[in-house]
């Protein structure tokens, strides 16, 4: 399994931050390998649905998120799943009204030939 993690402040509100933040459709403007997001089905909570289309190695690679945890105004975990890899994506979001600091972490979990060629 690959983790990787990013810590970052953000001088807005954390309110504000969540609103953006939890509808993952957001990476579209803060994930650099993400082409496009899609909403497929729910409303943001638990159980919705989201189509990742994201460039990775020079091909396009399409990853179908769910939510399975979201605690409202804190935390979001979308987890992807492809046939090569899972990826749990996990976004917190903490702090007093005038700043506020995320977290965005996501494990990876290779499967098959994926998983024989991480260990390379």
């Amino acid at each position: 399994m690959r983790t990787i993690e990013s810590v970052g402040a953000v001088n807005k509100p954390a309110s504000t931050v969540w609103d953006y933040l939890s509808d993952f459709r957001s990476t579209n403007d803060w994930d650099p390998g993400t082409k496009e997001t899609i909403r497929e089905s729910g409303d943001g909570g638990a159980g919705t649905v989201y189509r990742n289309i994201s460039g990775f190695g020079g091909k396009e690679v399409e990853i179908i998120y769910t939510v399975t945890e979201v605690d409202p105004g804190h935390s979001i975990t979308p987890v992807g799943e492809t046939s090569a890899l899972t990826s749990t994506d996990t976004i917190t979001v903490e702090g007093p009204d005038a700043s506020t600091t995320v977290t965005y972490r996501a494990e990876f979990e290779f499967h098959g030939i994926a998983k024989v060629l991480e260990k390379l």
